[in-house]
């Protein structure tokens, strides 16, 4: 319990809309939740990038984690994460420059390779660029040659953004970004909240590999999960009904907006359908205070 009392817990969000309501009430409830959690002592608020996904309101990263800034004061705000391919890492450093300028020391950049879409929606984002996240290396350097100190020789200069040295995590839900941020020396997130299943790998690839650097002296990692805290196991067990309907959603290919809980699930997947969102949500810690907090202690031994 000693472990559980002093690790620190983030939350990430991914502006979700309710089913019957607004792009407009998702925003407004993200930035409460924000308030929420500053409150509560949280460590971290993150949104993530995703496109042309119904029921999800957090495509302009941002301009969500300024909006995030601004109605809190203490808690970091940033993104997990800004999906890199999709843009020029000049436009990136500039953005998060000028956060780091408005709020210093409270701005995370997360960065991912994937595209946070579909390939249709991620040739309309890369329509100028050539990039399907082959050079991510290259690109990661570029964005954080901008941040750092100013060179004399540099020709192109990220204004606001050099010599802020952003916070720069990696983030990834496979083995490529725990071996790059282990190379690198740099902090790294997995995403197990929807691909648990090389959780426990990548953290292993990127403790092992990992070179000290003038970012870390020693290995830091985050795992990202799904939690569904209640009163009691059977009133959070019916919650999380909500969060397995919208992965059913998404591995139909529908509108994952937020509905409302079931009483059960039964009827409502096939036996495939059933296996992927368990296989998806297989980490997921859902129950009442107790219930989760000896979940959470299982989980930080076994990471």
């Amino acid at each position: 319990m000693n472990r559980l009392k002093h690790t620190p817990y983030s939350l990430l969000n991914l502006a979700p809309v309710q089913e019957g309501g607004s792009v407009g009430d998702a925003l407004q409830q993200m930035l409460g939740l924000a308030e929420r959690a500053e409150s509560l002592g949280f460590e971290r608020f993150w949104v993530a990038e995703h496109h042309n996904f119904r029921g999800v309101a957090s495509s302009a990263t941002a301009v969500l984690v300024g909006q995030l800034a601004a109605r809190t004061t203490r808690i970091k705000v940033g993104s997990g994460g800004i999906m890199l391919p999709n843009h020029a890492p000049l436009v990136v450093a500039e953005q998060f420059g000028t956060l780091e300028a408005l709020y210093p020391g409270r701005i995370d950049l997360g960065i991912g390779r994937a595209p946070g879409t579909d390939p249709l929606t991620a040739r309309a984002l890369r329509r100028d660029r050539l990039s399907n996240g082959e050079d991510f290396p290259e690109q990661l350097a570029e964005l954080r040659a901008y941040l750092g100190k100013d060179s004399p020789g540099s020709k192109v200069r990220a204004i606001p953004g050099v010599d802020s040295n952003v916070p720069v995590w990696l983030l990834g839900s496979s083995l490529f970004s725990a071996q790059l941020a282990a190379q690198l020396g740099l902090p790294y997130a997995f995403a197990a909240h929807f691909a648990p299943r090389g959780l426990m790998e990548a953290l292993e690839l990127y403790r092992r590999l990992f070179q000290p650097s003038h970012v870390l002296t020693k290995p830091y990692a985050m795992a990202c999960i799904p939690v569904v805290a209640a009163e009691t196991d059977e009133r959070a067990r019916y919650l999380f009904t909500s969060l397995q309907q919208r992965f059913l959603a998404l591995v139909r290919g529908q509108p994952i907006h937020l509905v409302p809980p079931v009483e059960s699930m039964n009827g409502r997947w096939n036996e495939g359908e059933q296996a992927s969102v368990n296989g998806m949500l297989k980490e997921a810690i859902v129950g009442s205070p107790d219930t989760i907090a000896a979940a959470l202690s299982a989980f930080l031994e076994r990471t």
